[in-house]
């Protein structure tokens, strides 16, 4: 590699790359801890996006037809720190580059949405970003549909690794994208060569170009570090009608003493090395300082953009007065104000008839009348349409022939739906849903997990959520999920009971600004336990009475989804039998857990003894039996404590002694009767 021949061809260009690669390797340095090779590496590539491709105005991060830049490859966050700093994002100033990786600081050690302004997604997890980056593209091209070209119009640049390459879900993306001809995505591609183990081919032999070719992808390769190369592959990209991947053959730590090594990947905090490598750039200048006939270069790019947004914005200003309400109250994420009518009505509706349906059903009736007054809902299923009931007639596929189609066949990508999901939510003007059965959540962890951890409000329709799917067996029956969903912070765990507590959660759900949804539906049909319209949103305050003892209170049945029928029919027995029994629904252990103490004194008094009631694993629920002014002598539980079995699920509820039988067999034996 002939540095010396590069920073005479290009001398402007190099020296702004250079502030690039000088600002990581102090920020490093000072925190004697981070990834500081691939910022070195893609630091030519960076530049010439920035400054003569990319849309954007560091003084308005949000702005809506901005072009998304993603940094799938999180752990080179520097690389992003450094080009928010240089072009003047307010939020990124000096000070928060030299507090690289400390506490309090914007500057993570792998980017995070929410922190600072400009900072598109959260991307630490590799493959997390190129497979957001599809949701970003599907929603660009809905909402270019939808609003037309002068409205939105814009690109989705992603940089990433071999790492971000290697992990599963980049093949569900990257398959995906293929197929939906997603023409404004293009993946820069860091083709340096190494991983933290040592040279990629210890592990790979995989062709990427090859593999991006036979998903339907518009390839090139290039030198990553020459200018007119990138520059002339980007331009080729946007003018492709498929997704581009772009592979830019590039150095890691380029010009330091660890180029092309593993070492290189990590941590370059070495003084002599580090000031060796600066002089190779011609770079003489102290730790953090950029001179400023460059910071101002930089400035100038970041300036740029301020112009492309205000003729945006004059586009912006001919639409109706109704029309621009409408954008901005999509893009601000608020749900439209008759949404709590139709649910309302809704509701009112079936506790007149009554119906036994399975609740997958009943978020199927739910989408029927929410889907028409929410033009941002954008559906989907894992290649399960049929069995989460996720598609209403209203929505229109969305393919390459029907860009305004709003229901997305997935095809069996759990992870990659998940993620895209994530991405829609992210690019704004998006209230994205979708379904699969409860045991793959395990499939859709990695994004749902990034869901709660952004405070993104996707909505994850999980069906066949118990061993009351029956004959499929134990590989599909999940018992330890709902633990697994309710351990993990910032994450609305719905197991409604029946239609109405369904609709009461879709409500909650698309009304959420930043909270993940998780919607745990059964494959079974169950009756109508709210037999009494109330206009409140009962499911809301997370648990509440549904039906309450008569005479002496000696015991409180807790119950969720298809055991809250269960729980009536053992207080029918109980009370037949003199024992005064309270039942108490919970659809959302979250919401109950948040709501004043008062309150949950009034619906989980002290005295009685407690039984709760799940098909699922007991773990979680010594909160409610045990906490909560319980007592562990008073306390017991109905629900699984193994997997299941392949068997009718009648039968298996039987077997597992889910029943009211059993459900009061337990009280009378805790009450000493």
């Amino acid at each position: 590699m002939d540095i010396a021949a590069l920073r005479t061809a290009n001398p402007d260009h190099w020296m702004k790359a250079a502030a690039i690669r000088a600002l990581t390797l102090d920020a490093v340095a000072a925190a004697n801890s981070g990834h500081s090779g691939m910022p070195m590496g893609m630091a030519d590539v960076a530049t010439v996006l920035f400054e003569k491709h990319l849309n954007f105005d560091p003084k308005m991060p949000e702005w809506p037809d901005r072009d998304r830049f993603i940094l799938s490859a999180g752990h080179g966050s520097m690389l992003l720190y450094s080009l928010m700093y240089l072009t003047g994002y307010e939020d990124m100033p000096l000070e928060q580059i030299k507090d690289f990786r400390q506490w309090g600081a914007k500057t993570a050690g792998h980017p995070e949405f929410g922190h600072a302004r400009g900072i598109e997604t959260t991307t630490g997890p590799l493959g997390q970003g190129i497979a957001n980056s599809v949701g970003f593209a599907i929603a660009e091209e809905i909402q270019r549909a939808t609003w037309g070209k002068k409205i939105i119009d814009h690109n989705t640049y992603v940089i990433a690794g071999d790492g971000c390459l290697m992990e599963g879900v980049s093949h569900e993306a990257i398959g995906l994208a293929g197929m939906q001809k997603l023409s404004h995505l293009i993946v820069l591609f860091d083709n340096n060569n190494i991983t933290i183990d040592g040279t990629v081919d210890m592990a790979d032999v995989t062709d990427q170009n090859a593999r991006f070719a036979a998903a339907g992808w518009h390839v090139q390769a290039i030198d990553g570090h020459d200018p007119q190369a990138i520059d002339a592959a980007i331009t080729a990209a946007k003018a492709d009608p498929r997704p581009s991947m772009i592979a830019c053959k590039t150095h890691i730590a380029i010009g330091h003493a660890a180029q092309d090594t593993s070492k290189g990947h990590g941590a370059l905090t070495d003084p002599a090395q580090l000031q060796s490598a600066k002089e190779v750039y011609g770079w003489n200048y102290g730790p953090f300082e950029v001179p400023a006939d460059i910071k101002s270069q930089w400035e100038a790019i970041g300036a740029r953009g301020a112009q492309t947004r205000a003729d945006w914005e004059a586009r912006f200003a001919t639409l109706s007065g109704t029309k621009q309400a409408e954008f901005k109250r999509i893009f601000a994420g608020e749900a439209p104000k008759k949404l709590s009518a139709t649910i309302r009505a809704l509701k009112k509706q079936i506790t007149e008839s009554q119906p036994k349906v399975a609740t997958r059903k009943s978020s199927e009736m739910t989408l029927e009348v929410i889907n028409p007054i929410m033009a941002e809902t954008i559906g989907g299923s894992a290649d399960l349409t049929g069995s989460n009931n996720t598609k209403t007639a209203d929505l229109g596929v969305f393919n390459p022939d029907n860009r305004k189609g709003r229901y997305i066949y997935y095809g069996v990508r759990e992870h990659g739906m998940a993620a895209a999901m994530n991405g829609m939510a992210l690019h704004g003007g998006a209230k994205p849903y979708g379904g699969t059965f409860m045991c793959f959540t395990d499939y859709a962890r990695g994004a749902m997990r990034l869901s709660a951890l952004m405070g993104v409000p996707a909505t994850y329709v999980m069906t066949h959520d118990s061993i009351g799917l029956g004959e499929d067996g134990p590989t599909h029956q999940p018992v330890e999920h709902l633990a697994m969903m309710r351990a993990t912070p910032n994450t609305h765990v719905f197991r409604p009971a029946d239609t109405v507590e369904t609709a009461e959660s879709w409500e909650l759900a698309l009304t959420s600004q930043s909270t993940p949804s998780v919607l745990c539906l059964s494959r079974q049909g169950l009756p109508t336990v709210r037999t009494e319209h109330k206009t409140k949103n009962l499911t809301a305050q997370g648990a509440y009475v549904l039906a309450d003892a008569t005479g002496k209170r000696q015991a409180i049945l807790m119950a969720t989804g298809s055991e809250v029928s269960v729980a009536l029919a053992a207080r029918d027995l109980l009370q037949s039998d003199g024992i005064g029994t309270r039942v108490v629904s919970m659809p959302c252990w979250e919401l109950f857990a948040a709501q004043d103490e008062s309150y949950r004194r009034k619906v989980l008094p002290a005295g009685p003894v407690r039984v709760g009631i799940e098909a699922g694993v007991r773990f979680g629920w010594d909160q409610w039996l045990l906490g909560e002014r319980g007592n562990a002598k008073k306390a017991g539980f109905v629900g699984m404590q193994s997997f299941g079995a392949s068997a009718p699920a009648e039968v298996l509820f039987e077997k597992f002694g889910i029943t009211a039988e059993d459900t009061a067999a337990q009280v009378k034996a805790l009450l000493g009767l």
